[in-house]
């Protein structure tokens, strides 16, 4: 395909059918059999194209009804993805060495299940990283505990101004990966949990 015709070139980081994506050759079944959750990155900081298809991917994300009560806060400042490392007790830590993070919040008002239409949009976001090259990892916050008084959603509320009716599901750190993990194997898969047509 002529350079001038493909997307992939014009743009550096987007791709079609006749063009695609360096790497996003694979089946989604393969990116499924490599993901694991990675909590260790390299100093590389992602380029402005990678961040406008993790942006696209989650805007694409399917919501119910179409509402999209879903909204993100993209965040590159060291300063702040820090204090988001102190989100909450426990398995927030790994913020603080992430290039990147995004915040993956709602308008509870829009729509009573955002909690699933975030969670649909987080995947969605850490399957596109993949893609990419990327690794990631989720730090729950929704019924979490920044400390002993105050929640890991009111703690980040206050941290990025976040209106009272914009409730967090999660934090995902994104970046290149400095650790490697082995695939979970098809013989650990629970098979014993999937059932035909019926439970007995």
């Amino acid at each position: 395909m002529p350079q001038a015709a493909c997307h992939a070139e014009t743009r550096g980081i987007q791709g079609t059918d006749d063009c695609p994506l360096p790497g996003t050759g694979r089946i989604m079944i393969e990116l499924l059999r490599s993901r694991r959750s990675i909590r260790k990155f390299t100093p590389e900081k992602l380029t402005a194209d990678a961040i406008e298809v993790l942006v696209e991917a989650a805007l694409r994300a399917p919501s119910s009804r179409g509402i999209n009560p879903w909204q993100f806060i993209v965040v590159d400042d060291p300063d702040v993805l820090e204090k988001l490392s102190q989100a909450k007790q426990h398995g927030s830590q790994f913020l603080k060495n992430a290039p990147l993070a995004m915040v993956v919040c709602a308008d509870s008002r829009q729509s009573d299940v955002w909690v699933e239409d975030c969670s649909i949009a987080a995947i969605v976001i850490q399957l596109t990283a993949l893609s990419l090259g990327l690794g990631s990892c989720w730090a729950q916050i929704r019924n979490r505990q920044h400390d002993g008084e105050k929640s890991a959603e009111k703690y980040l509320q206050e941290l990025l101004g976040l209106p009272e009716e914009i409730k967090v599901e999660c934090i995902l750190g994104l970046g290149h990966p400095a650790e490697k993990k082995s695939p979970v194997s098809a013989e650990k898969l629970q098979r014993d949990k999937i059932r035909k047509n019926r439970w007995a």
